[in-house]
This record gives structure tokens, C-alpha cells and sequence, in this order.
């Protein structure tokens, strides 16, 4: 399997880090190729181009972005649940990404 590029954009970038490392653990355990990362909302655009993610998905706070993403990018646009986030279910936000992204 190709490896997967995953985006997280949250309002500051700092409240996703957490569920980044979640998530990279989850995808090792699966043996699955990720590059996992967090953006604020404020650097993604930036972040979009520079690192060309397979998939973006925004944190419950700024999940208003969601439409104007989908109006811009040619990639799937999700929002994270707001449970799996609270809880910061890495495993379980991995698995949207990967079947959004099937």
C-alpha cells in the first residue's frame, strides 16, 4: 500500500498534535504507510500545496471551513467527529480517513 498523506487542521494546530500521535501509532500497529500531520487553520492553504494530502480533515472547531475546502480541493474534505476527537480516538479517526479515502 502507497503511503497516505493525512492533513488535521484545527484552529491553532496545537489541540491535534496529540491526536496525530495517536494516529501514527494506530497506523504502525496496522502496518499501514502514513504521514500524519497537524495545521492551523491559518497555515493550511500553505500546508495543502506544499505537502499534496490524500485526504484533509478538520477538528469540531473549525468544522465551518468544511464547504469552503470542498469548494477548493480535488481531495476528500472531512470532518472529524466531534466524539473521536473529544476522546482523542486516534484509532478510530484513522479509520475515516482510510475509508473516506477508498
Amino acid at each position: 500500500m502507497a503511503e497516505k498523506t493525512i492533513m488535521l487542521v484545527c484552529s491553532a494546530g496545537m489541540s491535534t498534535s496529540l491526536l496525530v500521535t495517536k494516529m501514527q501509532k494506530s497506523a504502525e500497529e496496522k502496518g499501514i504507510k502514513a504521514d500524519i500531520f497537524a495545521t492551523a487553520a491559518s497555515d493550511a492553504n500553505a500546508k495543502l500545496e506544499e505537502k499534496n494530502p490524500d485526504i484533509l480533515m478538520l477538528g469540531p472547531q473549525v468544522k465551518y471551513m468544511e464547504n469552503d475546502f470542498k469548494s477548493r480541493v480535488d481531495i476528500p474534505v472531512v470532518s472529524i467527529n466531534m466524539q473521536d476527537y473529544g476522546m482523542m480516538n486516534g484509532e478510530k479517526v484513522l479509520e475515516t480517513a482510510l475509508e473516506t479515502m477508498d
